[in-house]
């Protein structure tokens, strides 16, 4: 068995440290999601967590981990009989990404129904982690599905499984911890409104620190169980002080002056819903008893602030994480009126509410609208034209569902209809290759017919590989969403970029609420760039779209090529991912030879490859050309105005983009 890292022998990271073992004081603080870049010891310290935590009494021989003193009367494996039980170390139990419906929430047990033919439940990762941390790294990733599962389980504290003929119900009551890279994609607000607690991690800029971390992980590399057993005094001196906690958290004192503190904190910073306010009360609670105190203080009102707050109060995925501490000063103040239940109690062995166990190593811890300087018909500039400053962009809004017609087979996520391992079960085939999602009936119904010739004698179904069927399901997959953005000068007529933007900004939300990934391809003057290539953080997308600047001719041929390049280059990393290309243009081309024509050739490029197209039309002013039309036309895909890509114009249309062809082609 690997020895892990020890939880006090981390350098810096106070604020990590603090949230984990607060969760430790206080289950019902509600886990811990860890933001953060890559290296910087999320894993290791939530590792080294699980070394702490006291040792859990369960019912002997319980997959379900019943409490002994009150076990589940509707565990699978009970009724159970009151008794002592046995003890065990808690669990942590990761999830790895990329893991089967079947394997978290537990299924049929194949082999049992085969084999004997019996219905037996086969316990899943679900039913590990009761009492215990389920560990989600790179939470962010998660399948839909898998996200869906989690929270019905840590909305009811239980897991209900009902399908292939089993109906089971269990406990299922975790610390949920998770960590991720923002870099990579943002959480679903449902699953990050479920962590009680999320704290930002970074390297440290020190380099005496940064030399501390270095030295410590060579030692612990050199040799593991030597280096563990260097910090074993004080990692038994905070697993001491959890169990102190625990036992005076009962008698904290939460007086009305602090709950009113916390209930005016949530109600200034406007975050949704009472569960931030429940929140702060745990935590702020759990901070007095691990600072040894029986009563809760204003610090530990504002320390649980920081940390139950912050990913409570975005409005969007774009919004950055965080919290005013000046406001927060200055609303604790305003309610910091005393009474007799809020008389400060003398502070206990651990200090102040709000630093984890001491350790020998160091501690760490205006825009302006662009000027139009095309005509007031839109004409276009000279190509010398003087670059204008980059626009705010419109507040975003809900934008129509754009879709990639037929079904693919690319990655889980919301947008367009495609075959998945998850999902509503469609139909049975023979597997091709491995089997991966038995279609019970199927089987069964190929296997019945041959069991006397086979010779079936007992109660088991006597089956053969040419019996097994695959269960064909259809979900929806996300697609690569690639924006090709005109910031040329014509665009910038009548101040009509802030619209353009406010219209790419509210498809960028579309696209991480439909778990897609995005990129970003610009052109103005004389040429196109990659603003970004394609990935899952839309809000990168949102800060390279908010800082775009306009001016100069409309090079379009440019831009399309590059969105060409962009999609053959993508089409060989990940084939099975199936792309959109939205192009916001007002369907203008300037500059160099036969600008027009050369435009055409490009967009029939995309039309011969069958890539799914939609193209924005941000023409205004009472005389349109239509050439935004043409250009959809001549890519074999569809146009909306601005006005129409919004969800409440048209009542209920849903555009399938390259619907004019009335055929399903595989998209780049």
């Amino acid at each position: 068995m690997t020895t892990p890292f020890p939880f006090t022998a981390v350098v810096g990271q106070d604020d990590l440290r603090l949230a984990l073992l607060l969760n430790a004081v206080s289950p019902a603080v509600g886990g811990v999601l860890v933001r953060g870049e890559k290296g910087t010891a999320k894993s290791t310290a939530v590792r080294a967590l699980s070394a702490l935590l006291p040792e859990v009494a369960v019912v002997a021989g319980c997959r379900f981990s019943c409490d002994p003193a009150a076990p589940d009367p509707s565990c699978p494996d009970g009724p159970h009989e009151l008794g002592p039980g046995t003890a065990r170390p808690a669990r942590m139990v990761e999830l790895p990404v990329g893991a089967s419906e079947d394997r978290l929430v537990g299924a049929l047990d194949i082999e049992r129904a085969l084999a004997e033919g019996v219905k037996a439940f086969e316990p899943g990762l679900l039913a590990d982690a009761h009492r215990g941390i389920l560990y989600v790294d790179e939470v962010n990733l998660l399948h839909d599905h898998l996200v869906d599962l989690l929270l019905d389980a840590a909305a009811m504290g239980a897991s209900y499984v009902e399908r292939e003929g089993v109906s089971v119900r269990h406990a299922a009551r975790f610390l949920l911890v998770g960590t991720m890279n923002p870099e990579e994609g943002e959480l679903r607000p449902q699953l990050l409104d479920r962590f009680g607690l999320t704290v930002e991690v970074a390297a440290s800029r020190e380099p005496d620190q940064r030399v501390e971390v270095v030295r410590r992980r060579l030692a612990y590399d050199d040799d593991p169980a030597g280096f563990a057993a260097r910090w074993a005094q004080e990692e038994t001196a905070v697993r001491h002080r959890i169990v102190a906690a625990r036992e005076l958290l009962p008698q904290v004192h939460l007086g009305d002056g602090a709950l009113r503190q916390i209930a005016a904190t949530c109600a200034a910073f406007e975050v949704d819903g009472m569960r931030a306010d429940i929140v702060m009360a745990r935590t702020a609670t759990a901070l007095a008893a691990w600072a040894g105190r029986a009563d809760v203080l204003a610090e530990d009102v504002r320390q649980a602030a920081l940390l139950a707050l912050p990913h409570r109060r975005r409005r969007n995925p774009f919004d950055a994480p965080g919290l005013d501490e000046d406001k927060l000063d200055e609303t604790l103040e305003e309610f910091s009126g005393e009474s007799p239940d809020d008389d400060p109690g003398p502070d206990g062995p651990g200090g102040g509410g709000g630093q984890p166990a001491p350790d020998s190593g160091p501690q760490g811890g205006g825009d302006t609208a662009a000027r139009p300087e095309a005509g007031e018909g839109g004409e276009p500039q000279a190509s010398g034209a003087r670059e204008q400053s980059a626009v705010r962009a419109a507040e975003p809004f809900r934008t129509k569902v754009l879709s990639v017609p037929g079904i693919g087979e690319g990655a889980a996520g919301r947008r367009s209809r495609a075959r998945t391992e998850h999902g509503r079960t469609t139909g049975a085939r023979r597997p091709r290759g491995a089997l991966t999602k038995l279609h019970l009936a199927a089987t069964v119904q190929a296997a019945a017919p041959h069991q006397r010739a086979r010779g079936r004698s007992g109660p088991g179904l006597v089956v053969r590989r040419d019996d097994l069927r695959q269960a064909t399901r259809e979900g929806r997959e996300g697609n690569l969403v690639l924006f090709v953005v005109d910031a040329s000068g014509s665009m910038a007529a009548r101040q009509r970029m802030g619209a353009v933007k406010g219209a790419v900004l509210s498809l960028l939300l579309d696209a991480y609420q439909r778990r897609d990934k995005v990129g970003l391809v610009t052109f103005r003057a004389s040429a196109a760039q990659l603003a970004l290539p394609p990935t899952s953080s839309v809000d990168a997308a949102a800060a390279r779209l908010e800082s775009l600047p306009t001016g100069g001719r409309t090079p379009l041929a440019a831009g399309l090529l590059k969105a060409h390049e962009v999609l053959r280059v993508e089409r060989l990393r990940d084939p099975a991912r199936r792309a959109l290309m939205v192009v916001v243009t007002d369907g203008r081309a300037t500059g160099g030879p036969e600008p027009v024509a050369l435009a055409g050739r490009a967009a029939r490029l995309f039309a011969a490859e069958g890539v799914a197209s939609v193209v924005v039309d941000c023409e205004s002013g009472p005389v349109r050309l239509g050439l935004a039309g043409q250009l959809a036309g001549e890519l074999g895909g569809t146009a909306v105005t601005l006005d129409e890509l919004r969800a409440d114009s048209i009542a209920g249309l849903v555009r399938d983009v390259q619907g004019t062809h009335g055929t399903s082609r595989r998209a780049a």
